[in-house]
């Protein structure tokens, strides 16, 4: 991580030394100085330590012989864990009538296969150790024959690779001493030739990244190390260790307060691989090497549960997903029994009619053990203004209540170019009353894009991905300076936070705006429990040409002197200008979104509060009240 306070400690410590330094010469400091490692796992893997330590016999991954007889004793007396126990089954079932897998590129993806593989997998394989029937065992068979003979698992996209060997590791452990020799000596064969050699050709910016992409081929590489080390301990031995070194790199963009960057819906991914990483290690070795008490690991489940509004949508910034799954959050799930706190486990999800939970999480099989390994020790809620600090800070302010029309607040800061990042640096959306009146136009499939040739991935300020609705400023309710793109790395820093009666935060957005205003700094207030106040501080200069407050929203928008009626759903919203009452708002619709490519919306528009510079003063506060009628 860069820190610029410890650049500054170094200048002066340099200039202490040799005399006085330029803000030139400072400026030139080189950026090795920065680089600060982040909190290493215990590493302690070597050829003589797997001989040691790795469990002898199976099942040793994400199971052990105590778990299961502890898993098929819950099953008797849990109702929660019988019942997600009987959609594992279910799932099992609608399993054996698939045909089996092919390889199957999609662009440049063969991930929706191994997606495939990884549920089948989980799913066959835990209903096979609970109910011994052949069938699930022999599908099993047939799917791994057919994998371990694809030519390869494309590692041009290394994820496909990752949940492939976690599908196929976990599966020989599980059910291997029932399966033909043959087949688990192939599988193991393409564990190592398809899997594991593959990560050590060419490099590899997952193995010590900060994104998702670390926690899912490490953890991939680690299963298929585990389940290999018995026939290559040297290789096992050098992948895990070079995991284990290089996991840190993303679990501490967890840090400080438990903030996944790129949002819940990339924290159900990447937390799930961290998590059954975790849980493979302990049951191989009897110790996770500190996954699970990395700093600020476990405060992302207060994150997780915060991201979830009222409406059951996600507070969905970056490249996230609308809505929060209906089966039971199986990864929460983990938290819940590495804490005893009965807020992560989603009892009455996990208790719905299987029918209604359809096609389960990809790793529910693993999961499924550690629920049946909750104990409720001590419950904790969750607070109602909230703050989380780091690469892409939020705040949340909410009602403490999980009624469908309750309170629901989240602001943000963070820059563009962090992984999965937008132009929404400054944004927020807000419900009440059952009505999300400001939204996020939230995520959009990358293969659409992919195939007509869009350069998504490139984040450059002039690079294609910016001319999207969802990830460009001008589909977000931020604010818009001269017409142009926010700054692509211009970092918004949470610089106040406070929570009492009524709870605001307040970020710095002056870097996203380059040079165009000398200062900008937007404060959220929840002034009561029916209204929020926006109130952007602004310095003007000269490049400061025309300045445009937005707001994103599917309402009808009546305008009405000094700001606009929302209404949805038998519902009202007054927008209310109160420091440029004589300004007009407008409203842009967006519905049909602006290029054949972007996200349609229903109703989408865009409200504005467009400010000609000449009309301000130098130092001026815009001041936007929202408040239900």
């Amino acid at each position: 991580m860069r820190n610029p306070k410890l650049l500054l400690m170094l200048t002066l410590f340099a200039g202490l030394l040799t005399g006085p330094v330029s803000a030139v010469e400072a400026a030139n400091v080189p950026l090795v100085l920065l680089e600060q490692d982040p909190p290493k796992l215990e590493n302690p893997i070597t050829v003589n330590y797997i001989k040691r330590n790795l469990r002898k016999r199976s099942p040793k991954l994400a199971l052990t012989p105590a778990w299961e007889r502890n898993l098929k004793r819950e099953i008797k007396q849990d109702p929660m864990v019988a019942n997600y126990y009987q959609a594992v089954k279910a799932n099992a079932e609608a399993v054996l009538s698939e045909p089996v897998l092919t390889r199957k590129v999609v662009g440049r993806r063969l991930l929706g296969t191994s997606r495939d593989m990884l549920h089948r997998m989980n799913v066959l394989g835990i209903t096979y150790r609970i109910d011994g029937d052949q069938k699930y065992l022999d599908k099993m068979n047939e799917e791994l024959l057919a994998v371990s003979n694809f030519s390869d698992w494309n590692p041009s996209h290394f994820l496909d690779v990752a949940e492939m060997a976690t599908a196929v590791a976990l599966a020989i452990d599980w059910v291997g001493k029932d399966l033909p020799k043959s087949t688990v000596a192939l599988a193991k064969t393409a564990l190592i030739e398809k899997g594991i050699q593959p990560s050590w050709e060419g490099n590899h910016g997952w193995i010590d990244g900060t994104n998702n992409w670390n926690q899912v081929c490490n953890g991939g590489m680690i299963a298929a190390s585990i389940m290999i080390a018995d026939q290559d301990p040297e290789l096992a031995a050098k992948t895990i260790s070079r995991s284990l070194d290089g996991m840190p790199h993303a679990l501490e963009e967890y840090g400080p307060d438990g903030v996944y960057p790129e949002g819940s819906t990339y924290w159900g991914y990447g937390t799930a691989f961290s998590v059954l990483t975790s849980a493979m290690l302990e049951s191989a070795f009897g110790t996770d090497f500190g996954i699970a008490e990395y700093p600020s690991f476990k405060a992302s489940a207060d994150f997780r549960k915060l991201s979830i509004a009222p409406s059951g949508w996600y507070y969905n910034y970056a490249d996230c997903g609308d809505q929060h799954g209906t089966a039971g959050d199986i990864v929460l799930a983990w938290f819940g029994t590495k804490t005893g706190n009965p807020l992560y486990i989603e009892n009455e999800k996990f208790l719905q009619p299987t029918a209604d939970m359809g096609k389960l999480h990809r790793i529910a099989g693993a999961g499924l053990i550690w629920l049946a390994q909750f104990e409720s020790t001590s419950e904790e809620g969750l607070p109602t203004a909230w703050k989380g600090d780091g690469s892409n800070p939020i705040t949340i302010f909410r009602d403490d209540s999980d009624a469908s029309d309750a309170y629901y607040f989240g602001g943000k800061g963070g820059k563009a170019t962090i992984s999965h990042g937008n132009m929404d640096a400054g944004s927020f959306i807000w419900e009440l009353n059952g009505v999300r009146w400001v939204i996020d136009p939230g995520n959009q499939p990358y293969h659409e894009l992919e195939t007509t040739g869009f350069n998504l991935w490139g984040s450059c300020q002039d690079c294609e991905r910016w001319t999207l609705l969802t990830k460009n400023n001008y589909g977000h309710s931020t604010l818009t300076v001269n017409n142009e793109l926010h700054v692509n790395d211009g970092f918004a820093s949470l610089e106040n936070f406070s929570k009492g009666a009524q709870p605001e935060a307040l970020f710095d957005l002056t870097s996203v705006f380059g040079g165009n205003l000398d200062k900008a700094h937007r404060k959220f207030v929840r002034p009561d429990d029916h209204s929020l106040l926006i109130e952007d501080q602004l310095v003007t200069n000269e490049n400061t040409k025309m300045i445009t407050w937005q707001l994103m929203t599917q309402a009808d928008v009546e305008i009405v002197p000094g700001g606009a009626i929302l209404r949805q759903d038998g519902k009202q919203v007054k927008l209310e200008n109160l420091s440029h009452p004589d300004l007009m708002v407008s409203v842009v619709s967006l519905d049909p979104a602006p290029l054949a490519l972007d996200r349609q919306i229903d109703g989408l528009k865009r409200i504005e509060i467009r400010i000609p510079a000449w009309v301000l003063e130098k130092e001026t506060t815009l001041k936007v009240k929202l408040e239900a009628l």
